[in-house]
């Protein structure tokens, strides 16, 4: 039971200090809607998404309007497109994304995930002509985003997977050269891909979930922030690292029940099943809505610095607890997000030469999900991208947490320069790769890396 001095924070937190709910998601299967004609299969999916999301975004904003909140987006995440599509063409595939991105348009949601591939172990020919279909498919849609799980600490890492999916990067960045490569940051590739993940790009609907379900994505950063603010002026013990940690699990605490309460409310009104809150310290390009400014309230002069992965990976580990306290289902990523474009003060410590690659790679290991929204030069050769793909899945593989990469190609640009995506995707300056373009006798070995000894824990 919230007292109620933490009843006037919480609604301080949502006045003055940025907290919303990110996104509400709502899952939808589409296994029902297969069939052996095209034509019968993109009318069947626009239908059940038209007729089960209908009503979502108006109740979404009622709630949000009722209790003083904001939802800042709503999405939809589907069954998986290679599974639901399997006997289609890579030309078949991109009208399916079209009919996707037609149905989001429909219903008026956001963003729409789903567009995805399991394919850690190997490939079926439905994985591989939706891989092929990726660049045309994100290029030729507004709202929808793609998902390729290439590794699993139970299976290990599918390189075979991993240099398509450089290919697969690198003409989606080409095919939208104009935009600094944008068709890539609504691409993710991951290692132990979640099943109810409501954060783009990398949401979908797993084959062990309900038929319909809501999904709550909370962030939190600037609420963190200035708790910890005010902890540190208001009591000098709040300079230990446990009474730092005991601010960020009660502030989590607070936040996750906010998005428990929303999430629930819209599931009840839809008539679906609640599933999760994901609590994720997902930044935006706002100014007090940045996981780097927390680094420097607790002494650091800019995220990278020495200290910095200690210091993530103490915030993650608080912030899930808080989050576990809160709520029995908490899920998808929760944790903390270090997207270098879509964080100021993170773009900044990038342009300011505090944060490199290597660094950023480093904190990968203690973060929620990798090396995200990280745009690199735009001549990049695939097998380096393959390479710098295959090293996160590694972290993922062996730390049996996920992981993810959202590289980003920027077309007829070189370290240094800026990179513009708009809204929430922010801009940053194009990373430095160094000496690091000899990656194709590597990468050429293909096959599989086998799973770790730590997957043989039944």
């Amino acid at each position: 039971m919230l007292s109620e001095q933490e009843v006037l924070s919480t609604l301080r937190m949502v006045r003055n200090e940025n907290l919303d709910v990110r996104t509400v998601t709502l899952g939808i299967s589409l296994f029902d809607c297969q069939s052996d004609n095209i034509q019968q299969l993109n009318k069947n999916i626009y239908d059940k998404i038209v007729r089960t999301a209908e009503p979502f975004v108006s109740k979404c904003n009622n709630i949000g309007e009722k209790y003083g909140i904001s939802v800042v987006n709503k999405r939809i995440a589907v069954s998986p497109i290679a599974t639901i599509a399997a006997p289609f063409s890579s030309q078949e595939m991109i009208q399916v994304a079209k009919t996707l991105d037609e149905a989001a348009k429909t219903v008026d949601i956001d963003f729409i995930g789903g567009f995805t591939a399991l394919v850690e172990k190997g490939f079926s020919s439905g994985d591989r002509e939706l891989i092929q279909a990726i660049p045309q498919a994100l290029t030729s849609t507004e709202r929808v985003c793609a998902s390729i799980n290439v590794a699993s600490t139970s299976s290990g890492i599918n390189m075979d997977a991993v240099r398509a999916m450089g290919r697969s990067i690198k003409e989606a960045a080409d095919l939208s050269a104009e935009d600094d490569g944008i068709s890539c940051a609504k691409l993710c590739v991951f290692a132990n891909i979640p099943q109810d993940v409501p954060f783009m790009a990398g949401a979908y609907l797993g084959s062990g979930e309900p038929d319909a379900v809501i999904n709550v994505g909370v962030s939190g950063p600037g609420v963190v922030k200035q708790a910890l603010d005010r902890g540190l002026e208001e009591d000098d013990q709040t300079r230990g690292f446990g009474r730092i940690s005991e601010i960020i699990k009660r502030t989590s605490y607070k936040v996750t029940r906010i998005g428990e309460l929303i999430g629930r409310e819209v599931a009840r009104d839809l008539g679906v099943r609640f599933g999760i809150v994901d609590l994720s310290l997902a930044p935006t390009p706002n100014v007090g809505d940045s996981v780097g400014e927390i680094f420097q309230t607790l002494g650091l002069g800019s995220i990278g610095e020495p200290g910095s992965t200690a210091l993530l990976s103490m915030l993650n580990d608080a912030v899930k607890k808080g989050g576990a306290f809160a709520s029995s289902h908490v899920g998808g990523l929760s944790g903390a997000f270090i997207p270098v474009s879509e964080d100021l003060n993170i773009a900044q410590a990038v342009r300011e030469g505090s944060l490199d690659l290597p660094k950023l790679e480093a904190m990968t290991s203690v973060c929620s999900v990798g090396l995200d929204m990280v745009p690199l030069p735009g001549d990049v050769q695939v097998d380096t991208l393959a390479a710098i793909i295959a090293d996160e899945m590694a972290i993922g593989v062996i730390n049996n947490k996920t992981t993810a990469t959202r590289l980003i190609p920027v077309p007829g640009k070189q370290p240094g320069e800026m990179a513009y995506f708009g809204g929430l995707l922010g801009e940053a300056p194009i990373l430095a790769l160094g000496n690091r373009e000899n990656s194709k006798d590597f990468v050429g070995h293909g096959g599989r890396i086998p799973a770790p000894i730590q997957s043989l824990n039944n």
